[in-house]
């Protein structure tokens, strides 16, 4: 996959509703929430151009019955794909568009990570300059290369999601 990181876009937020509508009906009454997450959900933030999406679910079962219906809108199903109690599906292939990552409502601590980062990103726009720089620098440095992209961001993301639930923990007790 060819690691390209661009600046922010406005069309993201309509990419994501427009997505968010088609798992909902997919996922039905088992759905709880969708939520954008991710660098395409923080306005202003260099990013891949690939919208994340989470939906928080009653039951991960339910959700394998629906594979054969996300495969009919262009996902392919990866199962957990490295973290356990999520369901991952992506679109696009190569020209990956879309990620969905599925957790059960019972799974707070995945559910409240994500949304920590994210939250954290907006809130401190300081913080989000330096990961999009980051991202970008090394986007520059391993085009062909997703997997050194990633290990590269490793210790600023593990800092990044430590500070926001830090962070977010705080917000919670005032």
């Amino acid at each position: 996959m060819k690691v390209i990181v661009v600046d922010s876009c406005l069309e993201w937020a309509d990419m994501y509703r427009i997505e968010a509508q088609a798992i909902r009906e997919i996922l039905g009454e088992n759905c709880v929430a969708v939520h954008h997450i991710g660098s395409t959900a923080v306005p202003g933030l260099k990013a891949k151009p690939v919208i994340d999406i989470m939906p928080v679910v009653k039951s991960l079962a339910a959700v394998d019955e629906k594979q054969a219906a996300f495969m009919r809108l262009g996902y392919e199903c990866m199962g957990e794909f490295g973290i356990p109690g999520r369901r991952y599906f992506r679109k696009g292939g190569e020209n990956r568009t879309h990620q969905i990552h599925v957790f059960a409502e019972a799974d707070g601590r995945n559910v409240a990570r994500h949304l920590a980062v994210r939250d954290y990103l907006r809130a401190h726009p300081q913080r989000a300059r330096e990961y999009g720089a980051l991202k970008a620098a090394l986007a520059a440095r391993y085009p062909e290369d997703i997997g050194a992209y990633c290990d590269g961001k490793d210790a600023f993301v593990r800092a990044l999601e430590r500070d926001a639930l830090i962070w977010q923990r705080g917000r919670e007790k005032q």
